[in-house]
């Protein structure tokens, strides 16, 4: 698990670089915008490439520290021996979500690669997102199959 952990944490610090990078871009661009009339070009899909790697990023680290909502209205009451048995469950349905979802990404990045899609604006080769968002999800995949099988869940962070 301390594998695991370690590359949930890189993820995490790569994806807050990634939304801090362009959280200056983007205040660059609107103070560019509204103060001399020049703006950066492509900004959106900046924006918009780098916060789909984020999130695909932030999502290991999530899961191995129990980040996602509970909905626990119905099994508050439940033995707590339930409870475990029920996030096992989600664990393996989440696991199969994230291993789904890399694969289709990678299939979608190859395609990408294939006919060289590009951004409108910049011309950047739209597979490198989709080759930034696979790593992740699998490794997200990977966690959570972990704690289903093998780990015990730790508790949420506060």
């Amino acid at each position: 698990m301390n594998t695991l952990e370690s590359l949930a944490r890189l993820c995490a610090i790569l994806a807050g670089l990634l939304m801090t990078a362009i959280t200056l871009v983007t205040c660059a661009s609107l103070l560019g915008r509204n103060t001399v009339g020049m703006t950066l070009v492509g900004d959106y899909e900046l924006t918009a490439a780098t916060a789909g790697a984020a999130v695909a990023l932030f999502l290991p680290w999530c899961q191995l520290r129990r980040g996602n909502i509970v909905v626990d209205f119905f099994t508050a009451k439940l033995p707590v021996g339930i409870n475990a048995l029920l996030d096992r469950f989600g664990a393996v349905v989440l696991a199969a979500v994230m291993i789904l979802l890399a694969w289709r990404t990678a299939v979608g990045g190859l395609s990408s690669y294939d006919s060289q899609t590009t951004t409108m604006m910049l011309g950047l080769p739209e597979w490198i997102v989709y080759a930034a968002m696979v790593p992740p999800l699998c490794l997200t995949g990977l966690i959570a199959l972990y704690q289903a099988f093998i780990g015990n869940f730790p508790e949420p962070s506060p």
